[in-house]
């Protein structure tokens, strides 16, 4: 049976008709059919969304009351936890702790921003010192209106829920389009909201392809921001769209990130959060520290270690008893990631282990746990992002190279250190270019923390409080004094 699109409070079938398959990449069978919208679904749900803004049935009501509904989709998601997270396994692929660690994740998220909406509601507006004591002047901070989401596959309905919970906290209202790999979970999140009793219109959704449904939304007039996370190519498209309509944007790009790992760090803590940083989600995540840069005193021990730690992971479909690496999202991703390893062989780059599909999985997307050493630095898969479980490693003699070798990227999402010297930690920290460092650990996410990147790896900030001020406007209210004088034109006192 195919899904429904979600506009204006209501599940609704697509326009034209449409739908294509949902594919489990771990069988490469179709189990569902998902609805495919396009620019005329789009438009109905944008217009939804603007009404829904500009009468203030969710931006006029009080933030506490706000938070109410927003806690009880957090209360709906925990409670089919299990099977969103099974759901999202099937979908993607994902080993399913990893699922339903990302799901439990969702449902605080929305918690999270429900708290805080409620304790910026406390004190939205400030007073400025303009030093002319006729004028008063407060700034006022207002939800920026209809936002459109559109988010990736490798985190279905986390990523989703990074949106669209700071946007409705702030008192905006949405239209989320998922990526067309992966929609399943964001179909659920819309019956959980409207199990919620969300006023029609503040949410909506809209699945389907990228070029029938996300660009007609990023070109939607009616939309007031645009929010993205995908690939720097896709990214440098929004960014145009949203250029033609002066409208603010939001991008959450790729990465290549660094791990630089000192000579001083123990080995087996560097393995274990090495193979946390590039096999975690199979690799497809945009900051996974998928390039490794390790001291040379310590640099044969670790490859020895990493090579032999990445062959005992357990390898297979994502609800399988002690899988760790399930298989790549799809059939074009694979494809992708098989394309960057062909082209390694010819660069110079060192095989390590890895590099093929296990053996027994013949059916599925899998590839083994991929590790490149004595890496070319204009190789193709030292620069540009693989987005899969492979991983790029090279040595370095000082902190200054280190630093030169890390920092010499178009991306700047994230990076990491480690050594045991906790000043050098903070020299590496402070000189890295990038939104988000790790010292002695790789890929801990916190609600609560900023999330985004310098460079071509994004504008913008997601999660913490910069991820609610993502979705406010910020106004000027200027008052002068009655009593005062002024008398620019006309005179005033005894001179009228």
């Amino acid at each position: 049976m195919t899904t429904q699109l979600y506009i204006d409070g209501a599940f609704v079938a697509p326009k034209a008709g449409g739908s294509f398959p949902a594919v489990d990449p771990a069988t490469e069978e179709v189990f569902d059919t998902v609805a495919a919208g396009t620019a005329d679904d789009i438009d109905a749900a944008v217009r939804a969304a603007r009404t829904a803004f500009d009468d203030g049935r969710w931006s006029g009501l009080s933030a506490s009351a706000r938070a109410g509904f927003l806690r009880k989709v957090a209360e709906g998601i925990r409670a089919r936890l299990s099977d969103l997270a099974a759901l999202e396994t099937r979908d993607n692929g994902k080993p399913l702790p990893e699922a339903e660690w990302d799901i439990g994740d969702a449902a605080d998220c929305f918690d999270y921003y429900a708290d805080l909406a409620e304790a910026r509601a406390a004190g939205p507006e400030t007073t400025v010192d303009v030093g002319d004591e006729r004028f008063d002047t407060r700034i006022w901070r207002e939800p920026v209106g209809v936002v459109a989401a559109i988010t990736p596959w490798n985190f279905p309905l986390l990523m989703g829920v990074w949106k669209v919970a700071p946007a409705l906290a702030a008192g905006c209202t949405i239209v989320l389009k998922p990526s067309e790999l992966c929609s399943l979970t964001c179909h659920e999140l819309a019956r959980i909201v409207d199990a919620a009793g969300l006023p029609a219109g503040v949410f909506n959704l809209v699945t389907g392809t990228g070029p029938e449904a996300g660009a007609p939304l990023t070109d939607h007039p009616l939309v007031d921001k645009i929010a993205f996370t995908g690939s720097v190519v896709t990214g440098r498209k929004v960014m145009q769209a949203a250029s033609a309509g002066i409208r603010t944007v939001a991008l959450e790009l790729g990465g290549k990130s660094p791990f630089i790992v000192f000579a001083d760090s123990d080995v087996d803590k560097a393995v274990e959060w090495i193979l946390f940083g590039i096999f975690w989600n199979k690799g497809e995540v945009c900051s996974a520290t998928s390039r490794v840069l390790v001291q040379r005193e310590l640099y044969p021990r670790l490859l020895e270690r990493l090579a032999e730690e990445a062959e005992k992971i357990t390898i297979g479909p994502g609800d399988a008893e002690g899988v760790k690496l399930g298989p790549i999202v799809s059939c074009s991703q694979y494809d992708k990631v098989m394309g960057f390893l062909e082209r390694a062989r010819q660069s110079g780059a060192r095989l390590v282990t890895g590099g093929g599909r296990p053996e027994g999985l013949d059916t599925g997307y899998y590839l083994t746990p991929t590790v490149y050493a004595d890496v070319p630095l204009d190789a193709e898969i030292w620069r540009e992002e693989i987005f899969g479980p492979v991983v790029c490693v090279n040595s370095f003699e000082t902190e200054d190279e280190a630093l030169r070798l890390a920092n010499d990227s178009p991306y700047g999402l994230a990076g990491a250190v480690m050594s045991k010297d906790l000043d050098r930690c903070d020299r590496v920290a402070a000189r890295l270019r990038a939104g988000i460092v790790w010292i002695n650990c790789s890929q801990p996410t916190f609600t609560q923390a900023p999330w985004g990147g310098y460079k071509s790896s994004g504008i913008g900030r997601e999660l913490g409080e910069a991820g609610f001020d993502n979705y406010l406007e910020t106004k000027q209210v200027t008052r002068f004094d009655r009593d005062g004088e002024w008398g620019w034109y006309l005179p005033t006192g005894d001179q009228a």
